[in-house]
C-alpha cells in the first residue's frame, strides 16, 4: 500500500472537518473509500460534486479504481468552485 496525503478544499475542507489527512491505498477508488469510511455523512455528498488530482494531475473521467496512487503522493479534492 501507498502511504500520502488527501489535501481537502472548500467545501470538502468543511465537510471533512480538516485540510488534510493520510491516505494508504493503492488507488484513488480505495482512498475514497477509506475517506468515505471516517466521514460518514455530508463529505459523502460533498465528494460527489468534486473533481480530483492526483499528484498534480486532472483525473477527469478515469475511473477512479485505474488511478494508482504513489508512495509520498497527494490527492487533491477539489469541489465546484463559484465565480467568473
Amino acid at each position: 500500500m501507498a502511504k500520502g496525503t488527501v489535501r481537502y478544499w472548500a467545501a470538502a475542507k468543511a465537510a471533512a472537518g480538516a485540510a488534510e489527512e493520510p491516505y494508504d491505498a493503492e488507488t484513488l477508488a480505495e482512498a475514497l473509500d477509506a475517506v468515505r469510511d471516517r466521514h460518514p455523512g455530508e463529505l459523502v455528498r460533498v465528494l460527489l460534486r468534486c473533481s480530483f488530482l492526483v499528484d498534480g494531475d486532472p483525473v477527469g473521467t478515469r475511473g477512479h479504481e485505474t488511478v494508482r496512487l504513489a508512495e509520498g503522493g497527494t490527492v487533491e479534492v477539489l469541489p465546484p468552485f463559484a465565480g467568473g
